[in-house]
């Protein structure tokens, strides 16, 4: 099993991967379109925020988002494909997200066997609060990996990290 602190430092190291993709982007650039179907950046870090305010939630704290923003990001919305009132900006995001890595780094830590053995529901059924937080992790950092071709659509053509 892994360790708490361990699962803290992933979802850091995810943070930090977001922060240098993100790195001297703008919100107009975020919103640019794959040539094929794809989500754009917009989305992708919409989707990470939506995917840790579940993580939050599952752990007693506060969402990050709220109701109508997080189903503008969840699993099966509808591509971000222009700028709308529904469309989170880029700093916000950003902002939400660096603000909800300082929570998890205190709240999971305080996690006990006890609560990482109680069940909660997701799509599947009922699992282990320690496999739903696996999960969620698991879900960003494949979301983060795409943050990387993103930047090069915004014409970066900078070092791939």
């Amino acid at each position: 099993m892994i360790e708490l602190q361990d699962m803290v430092e992933a979802f850091a190291r995810n943070w930090r991967i977001i922060q240098a993709q993100t790195e001297g982007l703008s919100h107009a650039q975020c919103l640019l379109q794959l040539p094929f179907r794809g989500n754009c950046m917009n989305w992708v870090l919409g989707h990470i925020a939506e995917n840790r305010n579940s993580l939050l939630l599952l752990l007693g704290e506060e969402p990050i988002l709220s109701g109508e923003e997080s189903a503008r990001y969840k699993h099966g919305s509808e591509p971000v494909c222009k700028d709308g009132e529904d469309v989170i900006k880029l700093q916000r995001l950003l902002d939400m997200l660096r603000h909800s890595q300082e929570r998890m780094a205190m709240a999971i830590p305080q996690l006990t066997s006890y609560d990482l053995a109680r069940k909660v529901k997701d799509h599947r059924g009922e699992i282990t609060l320690a496999n739903r937080l696996f999960f969620l992790y698991y879900h960003e950092t494949y979301h983060t990996g795409q943050t990387e071709l993103l930047r090069q659509l915004a014409g970066t053509e900078d070092k791939i990290i």
